[in-house]
């Protein structure tokens, strides 16, 4: 069955928030392949239909539950940065801050395709995983060609980012072709991706970093004027890591370590599960989940960060103690104050099963909306 953001039925199910993702997914646990190649299916085709929050220039997490019985893993395809990309080296280009659009703030590789050649070559030690990188990219091969329907979000942050973006070299061309922004139900078609995502599933995923294409986006980045450059593109690898988890009772919770967000989503959740909230429909549900999400995020942003540089040990935040002691903080007649100013935030999450029972959980980002442009 196919829903508007979904795919499901008894060989599984995909989710993703675009319709054409999920039955990327879905063709492929039809044919027979398992819950990480449908996911590596999905992502590819969500960076293709959905750019303005996700593509190959961006990174990924996979949280994968194997099967029952089995501990979940993590992987960690977060780029690092530039080896050019220190203060001196912003100074001299004329930046007393770090910008956050153009090729200057394009300072760290890119680790997406890393995370679904990582994923690929476990799914085919572990999972029985057959299917080509052909098939997988099928449907995005065909949408970035062929064209899909722009949706209302993407024409709404194509208009709202335009004063941001339509001076970055390549942001017109792309996604201004007519000088004016997508409008939804236009056919938009990106043909220089398809012959990006045919190269890599002719040549497999190293290409994008240690071969001819790591060569062409290495140079086309220099030219433009970002930091990057093929020694970055050749030094960089994903990384298995053990997820973090909290005990609730006889549920389980996994989550990704740091640098992810994972921790504090746990943290908040264990707060909130001493406070003996019974309903959701009540003031006590509401209220608990605001302070405990307080709690939990002022940890991140004081502590939070490169997981090489952090000062402390993120398990810790999830202690009996420490969550014990932040719950007791929590008064229901006063709220805490927050001091932060509301930035607004999405990203994009997808998730897959298959008949054996496989899980993923997954996060693919540009962390702005269209990345550097």
């Amino acid at each position: 069955m196919i829903t508007e953001q979904g795919y499901s039925g008894f060989g599984g199910a995909v989710t993703a928030p675009h319709h054409l993702a999920a039955q990327a997914g879905g063709r492929v646990l039809a044919d027979g392949g398992n819950a990480i190649e449908a996911m590596i299916a999905a992502a590819a085709c969500i960076a293709v239909v959905y750019p303005h929050m996700n593509g190959l220039g961006g990174d990924n997490f996979w949280l994968i539950h194997p099967g029952r019985g089995i501990k979940p893993i993590g992987f960690d395809a977060c780029g690092a940065a530039a080896e050019l990309a220190d203060r001196k080296w912003y100074r001299e280009s004329g930046y007393e801050h770090m910008p956050t659009r153009g090729p200057k703030a394009a300072s760290t590789v890119a680790g997406a395709v890393s995370g679904w050649g990582k994923a690929y070559e476990w799914s085919s030690r572990h999972c029985d995983g057959k299917l080509p990188l052909t098939r997988l990219f099928e449907d995005a091969i065909y949408y970035a060609r062929a064209g899909f329907s722009v949706t209302d979000t993407l024409a709404r942050n194509a208009h709202l980012k335009r004063s941001e973006l339509e001076f970055v070299e390549g942001y017109s061309n792309l996604f201004m072709p007519s000088g004016s922004t997508l409008c939804p139900g236009e056919r938009f078609c990106q043909p220089q991706l398809a012959l990006t995502l045919e190269r890599l599933a002719a040549s497999g995923f190293d290409d994008f970093y240690t071969g001819e294409l790591a060569h062409d986006i290495a140079e086309d980045l220099k030219q433009v004027g970002s930091p990057l450059r093929v020694a970055d593109l050749n030094r960089h690898q994903p990384i298995q890591v053990d997820p973090l988890q909290l005990s609730l009772g006889e549920t389980v919770l996994f989550n990704m370590p740091p640098p992810t967000q994972g921790i504090s989503s746990l943290m908040l959740l264990g707060i909130f599960s001493r406070l003996g909230v019974e309903y959701a429909d009540r003031f006590e549900y509401i209220h608990g989940l605001l302070e405990s999400t307080k709690r939990a995020f002022s940890y991140r942003d004081r502590y939070l960060t490169d997981p090489e540089h952090m000062t402390v040990d993120p398990r810790q935040w999830l202690s009996d103690a420490l969550l014990d002691r932040n719950a007791t903080t929590i008064k229901w007649e006063q709220a805490a104050p927050w001091p932060a100013k509301e930035d607004g935030g999405d990203t994009v999450w997808l998730g897959s099963v298959d008949a054996q029972g496989r899980v993923v959980s997954f996060i693919q980002s540009l962390y702005w909306e269209f990345g550097s442009g």
